[in-house]
């Protein structure tokens, strides 16, 4: 996304996390400070300081005033410039480069300047998930492209404008996990999150490219985030949206510790905070289902998690998210009464209407420039859905219609009933009825 969308008032950024304009301004201690533009020193050997400030995202005149410490130290001494720059340059003594190496058999972290773990919390404060009020109109206008109910919508809005967790729940393939996914969009606009946060001494990497989508800025001829107003140690993205499904395990909702290269990664609900946490598939997991709902009862009564740095201190972090349980097996099955209670919203997803179904069957049909859709989805409920009782599931246009797609290609026929025979044949595993039923609402699919 570009900053030409008009989305992103950097006034308000800066106002929320202003750029430093003393080392003492970022909360990182002078030792800290020196230890960090060290190890990047040892790392790539002669720097400027223009390259040490887009680093670390620090503005320059405070690198020139960790510089002057190491120089003092005896740890930093001047290189010559470069002929098409009249920038100095550094690097480190033998006496700095021992004490670099040093540093990096204590912590192994190795990226832009951290910051502290108060600010990282006043930050998410301020851009809580909770905070847009979110209209019935934009939700709707979400899911125009979508074959979906009206009042499943209006279940599912009011949780995000409050903020609050949902427990979604109904047949597999109606739609849950696509329909999650795209709440994201809901949560408004994007926040700042940082790079990497001090605890004590410990630095824990936060910023992930698989959770976190950077914005675009513009073109800059310079490090964008020490050009954008607001502190470089923080990146602007859209709000994050962290899923996991059956592989989830209770220690990836603690830091991880990585001994080779002694360092922190943030935790999964620390990295979705300000944004959205799917826990999909619920019930699949390797982990026990009482167990892992057990680990959310204190965080989404306090809206608070706590965490645990190897040496044993702990700390807390904000739990500010909307959190969403989707699962294909009935609620009283996983959890208890008084778990689901601290759950806001509970939300059923139920197969689609045969008006529906055929929307989505016409929808995919277009999309893949497949002739007489109405033709062949008549069959397919006449010939099949009906002679087998199966729930008219939101995913089965999608893929039937791959499977017949390959198999005419194949052939080099068209898609044609005989196709559409072969695909429910290899789909089905047998010709019995679907699952049972259940629920008030019904699901949704995308075209």
């Amino acid at each position: 996304m570009s900053i030409a969308e008009g989305r992103v008032d950097l006034q308000r950024l800066a106002e929320l996390a202003p750029r430093p304009a003393t080392l003492a301004e970022t909360g990182l201690g002078e030792l800290f400070a020196s230890d960090l533009l060290s190890k990047h020193l040892a790392t790539s050997g002669v720097l400027d300081q223009l390259d040490l400030a887009g680093r670390l995202g620090l503005p320059g005149n405070i690198v020139e005033e960790v510089i002057s410490f190491l120089r003092a130290e005896g740890r930093v001494q001047l290189h010559t410039q470069r002929d098409d720059s009249r920038l100095l340059r550094y690097g480190l003594t033998e006496r700095g480069r021992l004490l670099a190496m040093q540093a990096l058999e204590r912590d192994g972290y190795l990226g832009p300047a951290p910051v502290t773990i108060a600010d990282y919390r006043r930050v998410v404060a301020a851009q809580s998930a909770g905070t847009r009020p979110v209209t019935r109109q934009e939700v709707h206008a979400s899911f125009t492209d979508v074959v979906i109910a009206p009042e499943l919508l209006d279940r599912l809005g009011p949780a995000m404008r409050a903020g609050r967790s949902v427990f979604i729940h109904g047949h597999p393939g109606t739609g849950k996990t696509y329909v999650s996914r795209r709440m994201s969009r809901l949560l408004g606009d994007p926040v700042l999150l940082p790079q990497a946060v001090l605890v004590n001494d410990s630095v824990i990497n936060y910023y992930d490219a698989g959770s976190h989508k950077a914005v675009d800025l513009g073109p800059q001829t310079a490090d964008v985030r020490l050009q954008a107003g607001f502190d470089g140690r923080y990146r602007l993205c859209e709000r994050p949206a962290v899923t996991v499904g059956g592989e989830l395990t209770l220690d990836m909702l603690e830091l991880q510790y990585d001994v080779a290269t002694r360092q922190y990664t943030a935790p999964l609900q620390m990295r979705a905070n300000t944004g959205l946490f799917l826990i999909d598939d619920l019930g699949r997991q390797r982990v026990s289902v009482q167990a892992l709902l057990n680990r959310w009862i204190v965080p989404l009564e306090e809206q608070r998690d706590q965490l645990w740095l190897k040496t044993g201190a702990h700390f807390y972090i904000p739990f500010d998210m909307v959190l969403i349980f989707s699962t294909n097996l009935p609620p009283h099955s996983l959890a208890d009464e008084a778990f689901l209670r601290r759950i806001g919203y509970k939300v059923t997803f139920e197969p689609a209407t045969r008006e529906e179904y055929i929307t989505i069957w016409e929808q995919a049909c277009a999309a893949r420039q497949i002739p007489r859709a109405r033709a062949l989805v008549d069959y397919l409920l006449g010939t099949h859905y009906e002679a087998t009782g199966r729930p008219l599931l939101q995913c089965h246009p999608r893929d039937l219609l791959g499977l017949a797609e390959d198999y005419a290609r194949y052939m080099n026929y068209v898609v044609d009933e005989r196709v559409l025979d072969w695909a429910w044949n290899n789909y089905f595993v047998d010709s019995g009825a679907g699952a049972e039923g259940g629920g008030a609402v019904r699901g949704t699919a995308s075209h």
